[in-house]
């Protein structure tokens, strides 16, 4: 840098080290320094951009929305007349009479249910996202991952945007417990069920 009133050759304009010291730069516009100041680009800056404002709550009421379908997805199965259905299989091998007992009101809604609500699912994994991003969360883990609960489970958005929104705000580790404890409780269900049905079948199977 030349003296600001020589008037001699200057180096360009440009971010240039901080005469003053510091690990910033300051802005020199060919003639003279500015106040302008600047950061420079480091790993470390990069990873605090991804960081959600102070305070940030990443809670919003569809990820509770998206917890609570299954549990309401499952709840005709305890409604069904399992025997009726278990009898009419023995008795009618031509499997005519079974297809009729399953279509019984408890039936037809859990069909509707799981519908309805892997729809609501899609649609409210879609506002918990906007949500995040209004809410100034970085990069929130994408909405379109609740896809897959067509193909392997509803968990996946849940525990990913859980792990994804924790690392921003530091918090929103309970969603990806829930939704843990809602696959545990599925498989205690499945046992159940499992038992159930084969206990009915013990009993109206004829063993000689």
């Amino acid at each position: 840098m030349t003296d600001q009133n020589s008037g001699a050759a200057s180096t360009p304009a440009g971010w240039y080290p901080d005469p003053a010291g510091g690990p910033t730069r300051r802005w020199w516009n060919g003639t003279a320094w500015t106040d302008n100041l600047e950061t420079p680009y480091t790993a470390g800056a990069a990873i605090a951009e991804q960081k959600a404002p102070e305070g940030t709550d990443p809670n919003t009421p569809w990820i509770w929305a998206i917890l609570l379908i299954p549990v309401i997805q499952v709840l005709p199965l305890f409604f069904m007349d399992w025997t009726a259905f278990i009898e009419a299989s023995i008795a009618d091998p031509t499997g005519v009479s079974a297809y009729s007992a399953l279509f019984s009101p408890a039936y037809l809604t859990a069909v509707a249910f799981g519908w309805i609500g892997t729809g609501l699912m899609i649609w409210f994994a879609y506002l918990d996202w906007r949500e995040l991003k209004r809410r100034g969360v970085p990069q929130p883990f994408h909405w379109a991952w609740i896809f897959l609960t067509l193909v392997v489970s509803f968990a996946i958005y849940p525990i990913g945007r859980a792990v994804v929104a924790h690392k921003r705000t530091g918090k929103g580790l309970g969603v990806m417990w829930a939704t843990i404890g809602l696959l545990v409780g599925g498989v205690f269900v499945v046992v159940w069920l499992t038992a159930m049905i084969f206990q009915q079948v013990l009993a109206v199977v004829p063993f000689s």
